[in-house]
């Protein structure tokens, strides 16, 4: 079973995120965990948890970014993302355990997918998220489009699963998707995710062969067929698009503000890609809509 992690971080700007996670996870029936990452906790609120480890509802103070967490469970009651049991009971603080680690977790029982799990950490959002990753082994991680650019850049390069960056998400527009594909090794599994995200958001796919020259090799052309077949058997409307110029500039261009962008990640190394950057970085940082990189 597929296992997605969505990140909020704050009640102002992450409904976006969230409402683009849950969509995804009620599309592929995924088991779904929605992480945020509050401030750290002082020594002094350390000492006051210590002396009360079993129930936060006997806590006298809340712990950074429960009220995120709180809103969070609202949404989920809003949309019908959990049962109407947990709905009547409201947001479930007293039953928010704590696992060590600057870690506490509730779970869920949810209607459109498989679970519902609400975690809470303290600390540095890069380093908790990238432990939340590496311990519970998702596939793919969903982050808001942080006007922080070096964080969505070290959250790309260092978390071990594929990243979704809803970036510019709006829920009145009508989006396609882009996929671009070429003969790298990260574009089988681009092309798989592609066909998920297309039917979750029942959309038309543009699939983006860019060549540097203008010949395109039989690796180039190999991977936009698969690609088209792929889509085809699905049922899934598609149409081949073939241009010649620099990767990143192309998919920014093709992409405009109306699509959903699919890719695989570069196989560069984190200290290559520093010096010399990669396309998905690229693309990531250059475009003004969401994009999910493949790894």
């Amino acid at each position: 079973m597929m296992k997605i992690l969505i990140a909020i971080g704050s009640k102002e700007y992450s409904a976006p995120t969230l409402r683009v996670g849950m969509k995804i996870a009620k599309a592929l029936n995924a088991s779904t965990t929605i992480v945020d990452v509050g401030e750290k906790v002082s020594k002094f609120n350390a000492k006051v948890v210590g002396l009360a480890q079993e129930r936060m509802d006997s806590w006298e103070f809340d712990r950074p970014g429960i009220d995120v967490l709180e809103w969070a469970f609202n949404f989920l009651a809003e949309n019908n993302y959990i049962s109407p049991k947990m709905v009547d009971a409201g947001f479930p603080k007293n039953t928010l355990v704590d696992t060590g680690g600057n870690r506490s977790e509730v779970y869920l029982k949810g209607t459109v997918c498989e679970d519902v799990q609400l975690i809470l950490r303290n600390g540095n959002i890069i380093e908790e998220l990238r432990n939340e990753v590496k311990s519970g082994k998702y596939d793919v991680t969903i982050i808001g489009g942080s006007g922080e650019r070096r964080m969505a850049h070290d959250l790309v390069q260092y978390i071990d699963s594929s990243i979704f960056v809803v970036n510019q998400f709006n829920p009145n527009q009508t989006y396609r998707l882009l996929l671009a594909v070429d003969d790298s090794t990260g574009t089988k599994g681009a092309i798989k995710f592609g066909v998920r995200v297309a039917q979750a958001f029942n959309i038309d796919v543009d699939i983006l062969t860019v060549s540097k020259v203008d010949t395109f090799g039989k690796g180039y052309k190999g991977a936009a067929e698969r690609a088209g077949k792929m889509m085809g058997r699905i049922g899934i409307n598609y149409q081949n698009l073939y241009r010649v110029g620099e990767p990143s500039e192309m998919i920014k261009k093709e992409a405009g503000d109306n699509h959903i962008i699919v890719m695989g990640a570069s196989s560069k190394n984190p200290l290559m890609k520093f010096f010399k950057g990669s396309k998905p970085l690229k693309v990531m940082e250059d475009c003004h809509c969401p994009v999910l990189i493949v790894k």
